[in-house]
């Protein structure tokens, strides 16, 4: 599946609107140690707390700035979830669990 591809089916899901299915793209730079810790500790997270209940959309905006502009960035790495509402935006790594899990509506059961 080609990046092309990944945005159409991204798209198309959100033309859907399910609400028990968690759609999110993580803006990232690059290889750097910053966007890796990102990318590693959003999908535990996901893997953990919505298995099959989500999708993730990677960008990188060295390779797509025209999505990065359209989103309105301000600060990497970034995480938007879109669905379900409302909207959020998480800066950072996402190394701190416990206040990604609250900013998606997670309730964490230990």
């Amino acid at each position: 599946m080609n990046d092309q591809d990944q945005v159409d089916a991204f798209s198309e899901f959100d033309d859907k609107k399910d609400d028990n299915h968690y759609m999110m793209r993580l803006f990232v730079t690059g290889a750097t140690p910053n966007s890796i810790r990102a990318i590693s500790n959003l999908k535990k997270i996901c893997e953990q707390h919505l298995p099959k209940r989500y999708s993730l959309e990677i960008i990188d905006v060295y390779q797509d700035a025209s999505v990065a502009e359209k989103e309105q960035l301000i600060a990497l790495p970034l995480l938007i979830k879109k669905r379900p509402l409302p909207e959020r935006r998480f800066i950072g790594d996402m190394s701190d669990s416990d206040r990604v899990l609250r900013g998606l509506g997670i309730t964490a059961n230990f």
